[in-house]
């Protein structure tokens, strides 16, 4: 019987589009809920669409759950996540899906999760919420200068500032604890075309604030599928390039890595965890990984098939044909943007969904084949003219 998906995401990341890419190919009918103007709408591979409305949030959800009677509910986002567990009338499903729901009090709040996974033995950057002004001295005492200062359900970079001093923490724990001004939220609502900025203009809230022990060295990640506390699939990856100084990764680079693995073990027998789970570390100079973050839903990497296959191991069905046996992949969209690239790198673009494609492209390319004139990818079969007989 074929398994129903229902996708859910409050934002216009990419990820929830591929995602729809990967699991109908696996045979799976994909359903979606998610804003106006996200790719989505025109993914060849969407079986029924759900509007997302940011001033009712909840309602939407709620008709999106009733209306799917989906077998299982992947969120593409952090926001996404945290509106879903408010959902109470719908916890069999959810935690069919996600996990114990009250795991995710503790994942979803940067210091108890980072403290957990210390708890379990795994490598990790000493983390403290900080409440208040009072409470920032001591603090930074115990987690030393310089660090990071992170606040609770942030994402993509947002909320995320290094600081030196202790001149430069008290200014950046006023501006990350909030709540911002409603004339900035106002401007943010029109400039990013986000309605969720006019809620937060509506009924202001300040944010957690943490401090979390700087490990210099560069960014990796750890993708994985999970059921009832058991990891089904997993792929680690070195970042190699990424979007400012906490942005997203654009430039990955799989590797095989025993601490990695450990750690998802871990964390997912350690919360019951089930779906698609992230996890972001810091890599030191000598090689070792150290957890710096828990994602507990869907991340951009997750609808790739390699060796291991997430979406087709969350099914219980075969993996597809991996994607490609080189180590360097280039995420899409951002690879657009990329000056042009050597052969051993991957370009991870949907040329199976031009309409995607073509949304997803931004001002480097009006028409999907236009894209063979930025960059020469060099993927066998890809050639932009199928898009033109199938766009």
């Amino acid at each position: 019987m074929k398994q129903t998906i229902l996708l859910v995401t409050t934002t216009v990341w990419s990820s929830a589009a591929r995602l729809a890419g990967a699991f109908s190919g696996l045979g799976a009918q994909v359903e979606a809920v998610f804003p106006h103007g996200h790719a989505l709408g025109v993914s060849r591979y969407l079986g029924r669409a759900h509007r997302y409305r940011p001033l009712s949030p909840l309602v939407s959800l709620a008709r999106a759950i009733n209306a799917a009677r989906s077998d299982r509910i992947i969120a593409c986002d952090d926001r996404a996540l945290r509106l879903l567990l408010q959902l109470d009338g719908f916890a069999p499903v959810l935690e069919a899906s996600l996990g114990p729901l009250a795991s995710y009090r503790v994942l979803m709040a940067r210091a108890p999760a980072i403290a957990a996974a210390r708890q379990e033995g795994i490598s990790a950057p000493l983390t403290v919420a900080v409440d208040s002004l009072n409470d920032l001295p001591e603090a930074l005492q115990a987690v030393g200068l310089p660090c990071v200062m992170k606040t609770d359900f942030s994402s993509g970079g947002d909320g995320v500032k290094f600081v030196g001093s202790a001149t430069e923490a008290e200014q950046t724990f006023v501006c990350l604890q909030g709540p911002p001004s409603r004339a900035r939220s106002l401007a943010r609502a029109v400039l990013r075309q986000d309605l969720h900025f006019l809620g937060e203009a509506l009924h202001p809230a300040k944010a957690t604030v943490n401090l979390q022990a700087l490990v210099p060295g560069k960014p990796a990640t750890s993708v994985f599928a999970a059921k009832d506390g058991r990891v089904l699939a997993a792929l680690h990856w070195n970042v190699l390039s990424w979007h400012g100084d906490t942005g997203p990764a654009s430039l990955m680079q799989r590797v095989a890595d025993p601490a990695m693995d450990e750690a998802a073990r871990k964390i997912a027998a350690r919360f019951r965890l089930s779906g698609l789970q992230g996890l972001d570390f810091v890599r030191d100079a000598s090689g070792e990984p150290h957890l710096i973050e828990v994602n507990p839903r869907a991340t951009q990497i997750c609808h790739l098939p390699l060796d291991a296959d997430l979406p087709a191991a969350l099914l219980g069905v075969p993996g597809r044909t991996a994607a490609t046996d080189l180590s360097q992949i280039a995420l899409f969209p951002q690879v657009v943007a990329m000056a042009e690239l050597p052969r051993s790198v991957y370009r991870d673009i949907p040329w199976d969904d031009p309409k995607v494609l073509r949304a997803l492209s931004g001002p480097a390319s009006s028409d999907a084949s236009s894209l063979a004139g930025v960059i020469e990818f060099g993927r066998p079969g890809d050639h932009p003219r199928a898009l033109r007989r199938h766009g």
